[in-house]
Parts: structure tokens; C-alpha cells; sequence
């Protein structure tokens, strides 16, 4: 489990479309998933440590987004056969018991995180209403461990400037998670 922190974001870049089956038994594309203010992608998976830590700050997040209009979706793109915790019946079962209120999609092929440019889990993308990239860091304070109830909401601070002005933040502090666990060919 490689510890690998996210690039710096490149402002600009538009959102790759996709077309994923969801654990809700639909398949969902970018534009399903995008709010009229934005949209977030988030790559994250159920065994990761870092991800595990900052799931209820996740679903929190999301909920308040949602509510300024930043559409939200969480694309597993891990292989199970290495992480079988990973597996699409475990990604039901986590969103179910983490009430996700947003898409939670499998990314069998990786095409979408290498289309994405994703490299952990947690990886945060955050596009402004023209689906243009404007935030590429972390959640929160939090690592493997949940930092204290407190801390600077840094996603959430990011993507509410953005529904308001399209613009993101000049200063983002990289995302640091588990590295993707890619399929070996």
C-alpha cells in the first residue's frame, strides 16, 4: 500500500466523459452527474485506509454540494482481484451503509482514471459549471486517521467558491491517499 499524493491541479483541463455501471444497477455518465454550479469526481474504494478515514466527511460534503448545486459521483477504479474489498457486491454494501447520496460507479477497465489522470484513492476533482477543472486537492487535514471535527473543510471551501465565481482556489494542498491499484496486463 503505496502512499502517493495527487499532482497539481491543471486549471482548465475539461472533465473526460464516461459511461459507468453505478451500484444502484444504472449506468451514469458525466453529464447524469453534473449539478448546474459543477461537479465533483472523487476516485475512491472501500479498503483504502486514507478513503476509510474521511468517508462520513465524504457523505457530509457531499450532502452540503449537492445542496449549491455541485453535482457529485465516486468512481471505484481498483482492481478487486488484487483487493478483493474492492469487489462491486462490497461497493453496494458500503454505500448502503454509508447512505452515499451520490452515484457510486465501477471503473472495471481504468480507462476513466487514466483518462482523469487519477493516482489515489482518495483523488478529488472539482470542475466548474463549464466542466472545467479547478480543484485538484485534499479533503480535509485528515490521513489515515481522521483529523479532529475542527479543521478547514478545504474540498468543500474549494467547491462552494466555485459554485459561486467558477473559479477555484490558487492554493490547494495535494490529496495523499493509497496508489491506484491498476490491473497488471
Amino acid at each position: 500500500m503505496a502512499s502517493t499524493e495527487t499532482p497539481v491541479c491543471d486549471f482548465g483541463a475539461p472533465a473526460p466523459d464516461f459511461a459507468l455501471p453505478g451500484v444502484d444497477g444504472r449506468v451514469w455518465t458525466r453529464d447524469q452527474c453534473r449539478g448546474p454550479r459543477g461537479l465533483l469526481v472523487m476516485f475512491i474504494c472501500n479498503h483504502c485506509p486514507y478513503v476509510q478515514a474521511v468517508r462520513r466527511r465524504i457523505v457530509r460534503d457531499a450532502h452540503d454540494l449537492i445542496a449549491l448545486g455541485i453535482g457529485c459521483v465516486a468512481i471505484n477504479p481498483n482492481d478487486p482481484s488484487q483487493y478483493p474489498e474492492d469487489s462491486f457486491d462490497n461497493m453496494k454494501r458500503v454505500a448502503a451503509d454509508y447512505g452515499f447520496p451520490f452515484p457510486y460507479l465501477y471503473d472495471e477497465t481504468q480507462k476513466v482514471a487514466r483518462a482523469y489522470g487519477a493516482v489515489c484513492t482518495p483523488d478529488f476533482f472539482g470542475y466548474n459549471a463549464d466542466l472545467r477543472l479547478q480543484y485538484r486537492g485534499r479533503l480535509d487535514a485528515s490521513r489515515k486517521e481522521t483529523a479532529p471535527p475542527d479543521v478547514r473543510r478545504d474540498l468543500f471551501e474549494a467547491m462552494k467558491q466555485i459554485a459561486e465565481t467558477g473559479i477555484g482556489p490558487a492554493e490547494q494542498i495535494p490529496s495523499i491517499g493509497c496508489s491506484i491499484k491498476w490491473r497488471v496486463a
